[in-house]
């Protein structure tokens, strides 16, 4: 997924190639929900997308972050679409708003520069080899004092971007960044977020998608409020058991979890798991935070094939979610 950026004059132009087929990076590209999940730079949300995809037709796109003050704020990007060439190209005028979607200039939101009254985005996809797909951004009119930053932003949009197509295509995404003691999971749920809190407070459905297919899950305890417990077995075949554990330190339904995660096997490497839940349209989106103790210790359960078991976890929880495989819905 190697990156291409080159500068011209009032214009940047960065190119990244992504493994998927044109089809869906246009889908992530055009779709206002896709664009939800990647849409502002690294750790903005974006709380609304509108999209009146046809030449001519406008868009109001809003993104949710710490500003260069350190405050977070929402920041409105309105504009209209000048040419739109089906799976190939789009182009797009693109200006500063207000709440009220009404233009401002960009000292607005605290940019310097010299900023025209619009800038102008183009994005062509091209077909290489392998299924992949090169998606292509110009962006004209931006001001040399903010080309550092325009670039940096659109980097770490388009980091988004990729993992946004991953988790379109109904696959875990997993995040697990060198020298870095966490890791991430992402997976959109076709279901509204209070059946997949319920998914994970209710201790008569936790046994059917908690840990991988060769093993029964047990419930031992669980008192899913601040200060209360929870442990879970996994048994196999043979009657082995395999014990996790943890303290609940918040529980926000339906929108957050917040426990401590301990494998009695290995005791004494505890890790800090934050869940957080967003819905729109009706889906959901999950994304789970485990916090370790030390780099090493994210490494070994790394190497004790968590992703594996997490992915497979994920996967049957989504069949229990559809009410499809080996799972009943029970909600």
């Amino acid at each position: 997924m190697a990156t291409a950026i080159k500068h011209i004059k009032r214009a940047s132009v960065i190119a990244r190639v992504f493994d998927a087929p044109r089809e869906k990076v246009w889908k992530a590209w055009t779709d206002p929900e896709a664009v939800k999940l990647w849409w502002g730079p690294k750790d903005f949300t974006a709380p609304h997308i509108s999209i009146d995809l046809r030449v001519g037709g406008r868009f109001v796109y809003s993104m949710r972050g710490a500003g260069l003050d350190g405050a977070v704020k929402d920041y409105w990007n309105i504009g209209e679409h000048k040419e739109i060439v089906p799976m190939t190209k789009i182009v797009t005028t693109m200006s500063f708003a207000d709440e009220q979607r009404k233009p401002v200039p960009a000292s607005h939101y605290g940019l310097p520069g010299k900023w025209p009254k619009e800038v102008l985005v183009t994005a062509t996809f091209a077909d290489i080899k392998d299924g992949k797909t090169r998606l292509t951004v110009q962006e004209t009119g931006i001001p040399r004092e903010v080309a550092e930053l325009s670039r940096l932003g659109w980097e770490q949009q388009l980091d988004k971007f990729a993992d946004a197509l991953v988790l379109m295509s109904g696959r875990t995404r997993i995040i697990a960044e060198p020298g870095k003691q966490e890791i991430i999971m992402k997976r959109i749920y076709d279901a509204p977020r209070a059946l997949v809190f319920k998914a994970y407070t209710d201790r008569a459905i936790i046994p059917q998608w908690w840990g991988p297919r060769m093993y029964a899950t047990i419930v031992d305890k669980l008192d899913a409020k601040p200060g209360g417990l929870w442990r879970f077995l996994n048994r196999d075949k043979d009657g082995t058991e395999y014990a996790f554990h943890g303290v609940y330190h918040e529980v926000a339904a339906p929108e957050r979890i917040v426990a401590t995660f301990e494998f009695e096997g290995v005791p004494g490497h505890v890790s800090l798991e934050t869940l957080t839940l967003e819905e729109s349209g009706g889906r959901t989106t999950l994304t789970n935070r485990s916090v370790f103790q030390s780099v090493a210790d994210r490494d070994g359960m790394l190497q004790e094939g968590m992703e594996e078991g997490a992915t497979e976890t994920m996967d049957r929880l989504a069949e229990l979610l559809a009410g499809t495989g080996e799972v009943k819905k029970a909600a």
